[in-house]
Order: structure tokens, then sequence, then C-alpha cells
């Protein structure tokens, strides 16, 4: 599709998802009251489609990611400069819905420009207060690493043309580079920060060894001198950048990681766009905790009834007898591990498993769009052990990646025996069902037929983490794996992670924990492997308020369908419930819950 088409296509997308149906004969005042309506909803629909065109212009590398390839061969602009022009925009675009009746909008007009509006706030709030690019190298590392993985990693054009895009983002780097260490202050970024990124930056040698080196025959005469050219330019361009973050920035960094009550609360509201506050996040998620591991002592009475051994399971436990019982029946689960190399193709027949299953049990409609799973790649590799990789919105039929980061090379074998302990086969079922079927691959395979591309590419974090932990329960209740209580407690030990993910979260950035605060949580009260603990307490460090996301989404997937089974009474069906909950294309979890159930849009 060319540009111009291109851009057209989105404003027809803006004006579909914003047309109603108006009254057959209605009378004067009602006809006047549609007649305002439809120009607000048409004044909104244009404020979207240029949010979409001029927006992405300022960020290519999420443009690309988004499926809008008029700035493939764009890089985001990080300097004083660039910034300034991104505020200047923001606040331009505030004022173009301020100008706007919210009220005369339709519903879905309704909620599409309050997520505006929260994108464009926090996005204003993150350049001028929050102040990541003066702090966090990551922003630049995943921009480098980024330019060049959402152009190779999947066939939206011929490979031609994704290569000369490639090069084009490549001669760039370097300047991407040297933006960052123009604005990173060394006494503001974090240690953890600092030697993340530089264990990471030479990650970009390996995208350029897998995507670009295997395919540079498909470039002839001056497109693979130029690319030849980029290679060898960028080559030292990483290399100076590598020095100085071992040389200047590692030994230099002294910024606090965490960020505080008041900022903390701040990027709460903008990142959740949640109906709980912290305090009410908190609150229940240590009541949470506590009955997640009265359940788990439930099952594991029912594991260990006949275990030879096994500790004292009373109705009434101390808390060191329901602990003891509880890693009793674990340490069963724990052995039955694949091999070092098998997590890969283990995943792999988890996720038919799993695929039959939901198919089987009509949980929910199960579209056909293609998934794959692919080893994490390196410059991604350091957070997070597996994640989900839809493709853009706007690129239709493209593979989903769920990506799961190999075991490090230099692991001994004590490091792989606990994270395999903590991945054993029971748990990488789980694993699948949350970040593939039917949690994050159906979720974005649904969501990503809503008409309102702006809704697509502002979707929800909260609703997306929270879709997949809520069907964690789901089926686990449905009785996967024929109801075997080994399974049921791995589920109960990947919630009880997501509830402890709240509660850590908070203690390190508001509260001032420790790590040996933080190890106590996850290792002895949520029942987490050294391994996995160690780099849990890693991520705490290098992100804020996402490791929310998990249990507040989850709340309020569990509070909706509670409200929706409340209405329907005995006409609830499951499947049709799910169905229309992801009809509603990912928006913070409030709001869909108030579409779904005619409530108030606020």
């Amino acid at each position: 599709m060319s540009r111009p088409l291109l851009a057209a296509s989105l404003l027809a997308l803006a004006l579909a998802a914003c047309q109603g149906q108006a009254p057959t004969t209605p009378s004067s005042d009602a006809a006047a009251a549609a007649a305002v309506e439809s120009e607000q909803d048409r004044a909104f629909a244009a404020l979207a489609a240029r949010f979409l065109d001029e927006g992405l212009a300022l960020s290519p590398v999420s443009a690309t990611q988004i499926g809008d390839h008029r700035f493939d061969a764009e890089l985001d602009d990080l300097s004083a400069e660039g910034r300034q022009k991104a505020a200047d925009w923001a606040r331009d675009m505030l004022a173009g819905l301020d100008a706007i009746d919210s009220a005369a909008l339709s519903r879905e007009n309704q909620v599409d420009a309050l997520i505006l509006r929260n994108h464009l706030e926090g996005s204003l709030w993150d350049l001028e207060t929050m102040q990541g690019w003066a702090w966090d190298p990551q922003a630049y590392s995943g921009l480098a690493g980024g330019a060049i993985y959402s152009l190779m990693a999947r066939e939206f054009a011929p490979l031609s043309e994704r290569l000369n895009a490639a090069a084009a983002r490549m001669e760039k780097i370097p300047a991407l580079l040297a933006q960052a260490r123009e604005n990173l202050d060394p006494a503001r970024v974090p240690k953890t920060h600092a030697e993340t990124v530089a264990r990471q930056n030479r990650g970009i040698f390996t995208l350029i060894d897998t995507f670009i080196t295997p395919n540079l025959d498909q470039l002839e005469g001056a497109e693979r001198e130029r690319m030849d050219a980029a290679i060898v330019a960028l080559r030292p361009a990483v290399e100076e950048h590598q020095a100085w973050l071992d040389g200047t920035l590692v030994p230099n960094a002294k910024g606090e990681f965490r960020i505080g009550a008041e900022r903390y609360d701040q990027k709460l509201r903008f990142s959740l766009n949640s109906s709980l506050s912290r305090q009410e996040i908190r609150s229940r998620a240590e009541a949470e905790l506590a009955r997640v591991r009265g359940e788990m002592y439930d099952v594991a009475r029912v594991v260990l009834k006949d275990v030879e051994g096994a500790p004292e399971t009373p109705d009434q436990p101390t808390a060191d007898q329901q602990q003891a019982a509880i890693e009793a029946a674990m340490e069963l689960a724990n052995e039955d591990r694949p091999g070092r190399d098998e997590v890969v193709d283990f995943a792999r027949y988890t996720l038919d498993v799993a695929t039959d299953f939901v198919r089987e049990h009509d949980i929910v409609t199960v579209p056909d769009d293609p998934v794959k799973i692919i080893l994490m790649p390196e410059f991604q590799r350091g957070v997070a052990v597996a994640y989900c990789d839809s493709p853009g919105p706007l690129d239709k039929g493209l593979d989903t990646y769920y990506a799961i980061s190999p075991i490090p090379d230099d692991w001994d074998d004590a490091q792989v025996t606990s994270f395999l302990r903590e991945y054993n086969k029971r748990m990488i079922h789980v694993l699948s069902i949350h970040e593939a079927m039917p949690g994050h691959y159906l979720e974005g395979a649904h969501s990503a037929n809503h008409p309102s591309t702006l809704r697509a590419a502002l979707r929800s974090g909260p609703f997306a983490e929270g879709w997949a932990v809520y069907t964690e329960r789901v089926v686990a209740d449905a009785g996967y794996l024929d109801n075997d209580p080994l399974f049921r407690l791995m589920q109960l030990k990947f919630y009880a992670r997501s509830v402890g993910n709240a509660i850590l979260d908070q203690g390190i950035h508001v509260d001032n924990w420790t790590k040996e605060q933080a190890m106590d949580l996850m290792v002895r009260q949520t029942f987490q492997q050294q391994s996995e603990a160690e780099g849990k307490w890693v991520r705490a460090q290098l992100s804020s308020t996402q490791l929310a996301t998990y249990f507040v989404g989850a709340q309020e997937h569990f509070d909706m369908r509670r409200a929706a089974e409340e209405k329907a009474g005995a006409d609830f069906d499951m499947k049709r419930y799910h169905d229309s909950v992801l009809a509603k294309g990912a928006p913070p979890v409030r709001f869909a819950r108030q579409l779904l159930l005619d409530e108030p849009i606020q």
C-alpha cells in the first residue's frame, strides 16, 4: 500500500469507528443533538487520524511495530530539538482534544478520547518530569535493536525492500548512540541500568549476523554497496559506544533506581489507566496473597495425602505447617522438568495441548492467525524469560512470536537446575497458556480486529497482561491436564507471582525495600526459585509500575466477569462473554467493562 493510501485508510477507519445510527424519525431537538454529535465525532475522527499520521512520524520504530511502514527508513530523534518537537506536538494535540465536546461523542469515541488524553499527558510527563532520556540507557539500546528487528523479523514486505530500510536505519544508529552519550547523565543513571545495557549493546551484531548478513545476496549494485558501507560504519560505532558504556557509564553510574512515591503514583496513573489507586492495589494484593496461599495449601493436602514422609497437613495449620506442606507438594512438580536443551521443544508441545484444550472446551473463539515459538533476540534478553510478540495492528496475517529466552551458555549446573525447577514441565504449560493460548497471542489476534486503529495503537498493558493471568485460572477451572492437582498448584504459584509482583513493585520503589525484603517475598512467600527471584530483583530495578500490570489487570478482569455474570444471570455464556470482551480492542479494563455492561464512560 502506498503511503498516501495508508494515511487515507487510517482516516477511513477512524471515521468508520465513529459513525452511529440516527433515529429514523427524530424530533427537531433530537435531530439537532444528532447533528452536534456527528460533528463532534467527525472532529475527533480527524484528530485521531492526525495523531496516527503525525505521531507515528515522530516515532518511526514504533510506527514499524504497529504496521505503518511509511517511516521504515527513519529513526527516532532523541536530541534536545527532537524532544522539544515531540513536546510541542503533544501540547498542540491536547489543545485539539480540549476543543472537542467529549460528552457529545459516541460511547466508543468517549473511550478513545480518554485513552488518547492519557497517552498525550503521560508522554509529556515522561519527557519533562520523568526524563527517562537523561537517565535510562535502555531507551537507546531498545531503539537501536528494535530499529532492525522490527524490519527483519516479519515478512510484511519483500526482503530487498526491508533490507534497504534496514541499511538506512543502520546509517542513523551511530547518531542515536551519540545522542545517548550526550543525553545520559551518569550521576543519574542507576548502576543496574548501566550494567544491563553494557551487556546488551553488542547484541546488535547478533541481529546483523542473524537477519542481514545471510541475506546480502538479495541486494545488488548500489543497494549492496550501501548495505556493506552501513555494516562497516556501524561496527566501530557500536564498539565506541561499548567503550563508553564500560569505561564511563558503568563506573560512574550513581543514580537511584527507586523512583519514590510521588513519581510512582503519577507513573501508575499514566501507565495503568486503572480504577485502582496504589493504596487499593497494595491492600488487595496483600489480602489476595493470603487467600491464594490458603488455596495452595488445600491443593497440597490433596497432593501429599498418600506420600510417604510428607509433612503434617492439619485443618488449621500454623504458618510453618502451611509453608512446609506447599513446599513439599511443589517439590514433586519441580522434579518433573525438561532437560537443559529441551525447553523450547517442550514449549511447542504445551502450545499444541493448550490450543486443543481451548477449542474442545469452547472457552473462546480461536483465530487462525499463525504463532511461532522462537528464541528471544539477544538484545531483548535480561528482563523476562518469555514474552508474546504480536504483529502490529496494521500488519494482517503475519506470525505471532512466542519468544523464550534460552538458558545462558555460561550458567553452571546449579543455576540451570534452579531455572528448570522454576520452569518445570507443568509450569511451562502455565507459561504457554499465559503467553499464547488463550492468553496474549489469542487476545492480540482478537484485538487487532477492532475498527479503532487508535485503540489498537494505544492498547492497554493491564488489559493484555490481566487477560493472560485471568485465562490461567479459566483454563485450570475447566479441568486442564485432567484436573491434575500439581498443574493447579503451578497455576496458583504463577498467579501468586503476579500478586507478589504488585507488592514487590511498590515495596521497592515506594517503601525502599532492601534486596533481603524482596527476596523473602519472592522466595518464601511466593515460592520462586532463587534464580527466578534474582532475575526479578534486577527486573524490578530496571522498570517501575510494569510489574503491577499483571495483578491490576487481572483483578479488573475478575471484577468485570463477576459483574457480567450478575447482570446476565442464567443466560451467562462464557465463550460469548470472552469473545465480547476481546471485541473491545484492548482498552484499559475499566473502559471495556463500561462498554460491555453499558455503564457510564468515565
